[in-house]
């Protein structure tokens, strides 16, 4: 099963990143990797997935509730955030931020009472292969590819020769990247719900 696992993941990798590579070649030098993009609507599925997976982790098993509950609020916050032009244009300026601190109200209000056991939720999410998935992605989204992302760093290696395509993709790839091993990761944690819910009913 694990082998069979393993290689799903690799075929989900692979298609996202033919994915990302179909905006160059169907685009050729016309392709930006910018808003509005094949690369940015990939991104919004993935965040929106992520989410309703996690949301179906909590739903799944009880131990799963908290830390599914907070990771879902992180990844809707995040579909928000990767939405704020189409926002910001179809509603109005700044709509996104407004969405993000309603979804932060409602994490709140939803996990009132249970605060105390927060810790305890997150110690032991750290204890499943999900958190090291996720963690990974993360990293990978909020460092590796903000980093990588530089512009001066590319203006550098490039000197007079700088083409913004380049940087665009490199960021927007390592971007999509860390969110497909957080999609990974919600996939993994509700595998484990599902686990712990079945040995319950049969326990």
């Amino acid at each position: 099963m694990f082998l069979l696992r393993a290689l799903l993941y690799l075929i989900v990798v692979s298609v996202v990143a033919i994915l990302i590579d179909m905006e160059g070649y169907q685009l050729h030098t016309h392709a930006q990797y910018s808003e509005h993009t094949l690369t940015e609507h990939l991104q919004d599925l993935l965040t929106f997935s992520s989410c309703m997976l996690f949301l179906w982790a909590a739903k799944l098993d009880n131990a799963s509730n908290i830390i599914g509950k907070i990771l879902a609020a992180l990844l809707a916050m995040m579909f928000v955030r990767e939405s704020d032009s189409l926002l910001d244009h179809h509603v109005f300026d700044g709509a996104w931020q407004i969405l993000v601190c309603m979804i932060f109200i409602a994490l709140i209000c939803s996990l009132r009472g249970q605060l105390s056991q927060i810790y305890k939720a997150l110690k032991a999410y750290t204890t499943l292969p999900s958190y090291g998935v996720f963690l990974s992605g993360f990293i990978t989204l909020v460092a590796f590819s903000r980093l990588m992302g530089r512009g001066s760093f590319w203006q550098a290696v490039m000197g007079e020769q700088y083409v913004r395509i380049v940087k665009n993709i490199v960021e927007e790839g390592t971007e999509t990247l860390g969110y497909t091993l957080i999609l990974l990761s919600a996939i993994e944690l509700v595998i484990s719900a599902y686990q712990k819910r079945r040995q319950t009913i049969n326990g």
